[in-house]
């Protein structure tokens, strides 16, 4: 009885060996291996604005995210992670040189460097200068002129007849109206100055325009134009020195002839009748 019992034990060791030895197979884990479509551009993380960020304002956590980008397309300049753009706790932070859109990229030339004042300054194009102009609501397009618009400017000069009238620059970019230079900043205010983006030469025939007579802005359409010399427009151009002759009205009588009735005009005036 003990023999047999022994006997039944050992044959149930074995097939569980046995099932154990042949589970190992199924079990066995094999290495998983990614299929990459060489098609498929591969992407990276890049750091884009999360909200609008308005000219001037720190840069921090809460106004970044990132999204993927492809690597092939990453402009110089772009910033992976936030560890160069978030200052160490009691550090200054950076600051928006230029406004900036929600989910533009944020670039080097975008944001300051860490404690780095922000002015106007940081808005200006390479070798141009800021100058400003007095203005009115009469003289500023009512005060619809924002930063960020783009105007010609107009000077008249003179009285009278010969009061005249010319375009001394165009497509000349504001940048800023009183002490706004918020771009974000559309509402209508009556500014007393503007400034203005010009280079060295603009700039020197604005300042003489100022002395010689009186500057108007004129507003520039979003399209692109053309732009080309314009001659100045005097007052005999607009006002008729002389004026038009008086053209007489020709008067006719009725004659009947013959049971024909004819209308013969007069060479002048008569008191004349049927």
């Amino acid at each position: 009885m003990r023999f047999r019992s022994l006997l039944v034990i050992m044959l149930g060791m074995a097939l569980a060996g046995m099932s154990i030895y042949a589970s190992r197979g199924l079990l066995q884990v094999q290495p998983a291996t990614a299929s990459i479509d060489p098609a498929q551009p591969r992407l990276v993380s890049v750091v884009v604005a999360g909200q609008d960020i308005p000219f001037g304002v720190p840069i921090e956590a809460r106004n970044l995210t990132t999204i993927q980008w492809p690597v092939d397309a990453v402009p110089p300049g772009t910033f992976r992670d936030f560890a160069n753009l978030i200052p160490e706790p009691g550090t200054e932070p950076r600051r928006a040189r230029r406004a900036m859109a929600q989910g533009e990229l944020v670039l080097v030339g975008k944001v300051s460097d860490f404690g780095e004042k922000v002015t106007i300054v940081q808005t200006l194009g390479k070798n141009t200068r800021a100058m400003s102009i007095r203005v009115s609501a009469q003289t500023a397009v009512g005060g619809f002129v924002t930063p960020g618009d783009s105007v010609d400017v107009l000077m008249t000069q003179g009285r009278g007849a010969s009061l005249r009238a010319v375009t001394i620059l165009q497509n000349i970019r504001i940048i800023g109206v009183d002490q706004q230079a918020d771009q974000q900043n559309d509402q209508a205010n009556i500014a007393k100055t503007v400034t203005v983006e010009v280079t060295p030469e603009q700039g020197q025939k604005l300042a003489l325009a100022q002395r010689a007579g009186n500057l108007s802005l004129s507003l520039r359409t979003l399209d692109s134009v053309v732009d080309a010399p314009m001659t100045s427009i005097r007052m005999s151009d607009i006002m008729q020195d002389e004026a038009p002759a008086l053209v007489e009205p020709k008067r006719s009588i009725k004659v009947r002839r013959a049971g024909d009735v004819q209308n013969v005009e007069l060479d002048s005036p008569t008191n004349g009748s049927e």
